[in-house]
Parts: structure tokens; sequence; C-alpha cells
């Protein structure tokens, strides 16, 4: 199988479950360790051959995210001046081969996670597969396979789609999308099941390699519906079981490193318990 070597990471929003401090700290700037937590994320694609990450932000300013990923000319000054040369490297936070895109998106638009993924397939015209990650949790699996390396290691076919499948306790996943699968290969998901219909206790956590039908269907979708704000989200998973049902192949990729999530203070929390103690 061919490198993937494009990447969508949506980051835009205002991060409401967060505050008050998302008022002042982007949700995916939020630190887990030393680094942000969108950067776990943006490392392991890297490691994966992506060259070209397409991040969705919020038309705010000045932007953390794009501040964090620019090279800051005045701190490297100060650190050739004062002799720490040897601290360049940590900030540098980006390598010369990979760049990332901006795509500005209006948090008070359209919401919903096929959004941000129909703004950047159609602003750059994106025609090979990609990967999908979102900016506020990451699998933590630092001495085994990474999320990216499971994803791109169950396809067999150049025209496959791939979602990472974590396993939770049963009475857990009521609060993701259930995934229902057979042989390997996606048949069902349900978001937020009540707990009396859960068949799985095998969840997504919006990790995806999306061929570009799948990427087709993920626009049209947005494109063919007008949700106004009292109404339903753009959800990524929608187009996804109509790919699905159309005969689409999307396999299910495990992992057995640990999902961990920022985007409540409870995970935030215990996201950072679980980096630090590793270290």
């Amino acid at each position: 199988m061919e490198k993937i070597t494009k990447a969508i990471i949506p980051v835009a929003g205002w991060g409401t479950r967060r505050l008050p401090i998302t008022k002042i700290i982007e949700k995916s700037m939020l630190p887990v360790g030393n680094r942000p937590l969108v950067d776990y994320s943006v490392q392991e694609l890297i490691k994966a051959g992506v060259k070209d990450i397409y991040m969705v932000i919020s038309n705010t300013e000045p932007c953390q995210v794009r501040e964090f990923y620019r090279d800051n000319l005045a701190l490297n000054q100060y650190l050739i001046e004062r002799g720490k040369e040897d601290r360049l490297a940590l900030a540098k936070t980006l390598p010369d081969d990979v760049t990332i895109h901006y795509t500005v998106q209006d948090p008070s638009g359209r919401y919903g996670t096929a959004v941000p993924i129909a703004m950047v397939v159609e602003e750059y015209s994106l025609n090979e597969p990609v990967f999908v990650y979102f900016g506020d949790d990451f699998i933590w699996n630092p001495d085994g396979e990474s999320a990216a390396e499971s994803l791109l290691k169950c396809l067999q076919d150049p025209s496959d789609s791939a979602i990472l499948g974590v396993e939770v306790p049963r009475e857990e996943v009521v609060k993701y999308g259930e995934i229902t699968m057979e042989n390997g290969i996606l048949k069902k998901i349900v978001e937020k099941p009540a707990l009396e219909d859960v068949e799985s206790n095998l969840v997504h956590v919006s990790k995806f390699i999306m061929s570009p039908a799948l990427m087709k269907e993920v626009v049209d979708y947005v494109n063919s519906h007008d949700f106004g704000p009292d109404d339903q989200e753009y959800m990524a998973t929608d187009p996804l079981e109509t790919y699905v049902k159309k005969g689409g192949i999307v396999r299910v990729a495990p992992t057995t490193g640990e999902y961990l999530d920022g985007g409540s203070v409870d995970g935030w929390v215990h996201a950072n318990e679980v980096v630090c103690r590793k270290k």
C-alpha cells in the first residue's frame, strides 16, 4: 500500500465544554505534558509519512495553532545569543519537509464533524486517500503501533477506507459511536446508543482514512442539506453510513493504545497523568 501523505485535522470551534479556560486557550492547544493536545496527532501523522496537513481553524486572531507551528525567529535569536542552541530543536515544532495549510471556518456557521472535512476537500480538490483526525484527542501507545500505523495496516485495496476502533467497557459505549463490523469490515455505526441497545463494546473516536469516494460522499452530504442551528449537526458518520450501505468498504482497524480525550476536564487530567507517568 502506498503511503498516505495528506491529513485533515479540524481544530475550529469555541471549545465550550472547556470554558472558561478556552476563552484564552484554544482547546486543541491545551497542554498535555509539555506539548499541546493537537501535537500528539500531528507528530504521529508525520511519523507515518504525512507531508501536507490541512488544519481547519476558527476565524479568530491571533491563532495559537498557527503560531505554534510557525518558526519564532525572535526566540531562535534569543537562544543563540544566550548560548542555548541545544534548545533550538525544541523550539522547531515542524520539520522543513512538512507543510500545514490553513482553512478558516466561521464557528457561528454550519456545525458538525462533516463540515470541515468537506471544506478542505473542496478548497484543495483532494482526490487521493487522506487521514482525518480531530484535534482534541489521541491514541497513546509510545512503545507500540500508532493509530496511523494501525489504520494503514488494515487497508487491503487502494479504494478502501478505514476507521479506528477502540474497545471500551459496555456501559461507556453510550458516550460514543458504537461500531458493528463483520470480518473486519464496518457494517453500522450508532451514535450514542441506549445502553439496552448496545451490541458491541467497540467504538469509533474520529480517526479515519478516507478514500476519494468516501470524501465525495461527505461533500455531497454537506452540500445537499441545509440544517439550521436548531436542526441536527452535520455528522461525518451520516455520509459514512450511506457510503457503507452503497457497498463502500470501510475496514475497522483495532488499536492496542490508550484513547486519551482532552475535551473534558476529567479526560484532560487523565491524559496528563498517563503521558507524564510514562516519561
